[in-house]
């Protein structure tokens, strides 16, 4: 029986659509370095220029007094961490029951979940917001991450990086003594690294380009993270985009070092739970 779509056309439209996704990271990257103007009149110009030049990076390093960018990096990378390590732990601790033990509701939890899922992010910052300025939370780097320290995505990754551990290796453990703790410490956590990679991954994005929530909770500028402070960047530089530019490639750089140091887990990590 003959194939509905060849190969080649397969791979061509991955090709197209990678070339869509990578094009405007860079052209943003090329602005920042053009020595002349933002623009110009021929597309090979345009994405790959004669003139460059890393003046604008260093001048965001000369602008640090009116806006310390290097305090919003810092800022970033904490605020980062703390939900990146909120969000595995909880998420995997959520999932373990899940996955792997019987009860009561169990199937009606893991559909509200699912039905989570279609709910919109700020259709619930009213609500953490008023909870945030109840615990006295407002204007801390708490109020930022506290709400966001466990997705109903992470729970439903790990749960199904969970359910794959064959369960011989579960019941050789316990007849070995070992209680449920020790089951999910040193079986399942172990065994789904891979999934745990890519849930953090996706934290970390997440965490890093967060700007709306920070912007509402934070009215400190020496607390605000970077995507904030690009934010103010653009409006108080905006005559020149090509500092904007800059600025945003710096923002860029950490995401893409951290994907590339664990671009095999995050592969492994998506496929989990493909095959038994």
């Amino acid at each position: 029986m003959p194939r509905i779509c060849p190969s080649w056309l397969r791979w061509l439209a991955l090709s197209v659509l990678a070339l869509a996704a990578v094009v405007p990271f860079w052209w943003i990257a090329v602005v920042s370095v053009r020595a002349d103007g933002v623009f110009s009149s021929s597309i090979g110009e345009m994405f790959f220029p004669s003139r460059l030049t890393i003046k604008y990076y260093c001048k965001l390093w000369e602008v640090r007094e009116q806006l310390p960018l290097l305090r919003f990096f810092g800022n970033s990378l904490l605020l980062t961490a703390g939900g990146v390590l909120l969000e595995v732990a909880l998420a995997s601790m959520a999932a373990f029951p899940l996955a792997r033990r019987s009860f009561w509701g169990k199937s009606a939890v893991a559909w509200v979940l699912a039905a989570a899922l279609m709910l919109p992010t700020q259709a619930n910052q009213i609500v953490n917001f008023t909870t945030v300025r109840f615990l006295g939370l407002y204007d801390t780097w708490a109020a930022v991450v506290l709400p966001g320290a466990v997705s109903v995505f992470g729970i439903l990754l790990m749960r199904q990086a969970f359910l794959v551990v064959p369960a011989e290796l579960e019941d050789a453990a316990r007849l070995d003594g070992c209680g449920e703790w020790g089951i999910f410490w040193h079986i399942m956590l172990p065994l789904t690294r891979a999934s745990q990679a890519t849930l953090a991954l996706f934290a970390a994005v997440a965490n890093w380009n967060s700007f709306l929530w920070p912007l509402v909770v934070l009215k400190s500028n020496e607390l605000y993270p970077l995507s904030v402070g690009l934010a103010y960047l653009s409006e108080t530089f905006d005559s020149d985009f090509r500092l904007v530019a800059a600025g945003t490639v710096m923002g860029m750089l950490p995401l893409i070092l951290v994907f590339f140091a664990i671009q095999k887990q995050f592969i492994k990590g998506l496929t989990a739970g493909a095959l038994k």
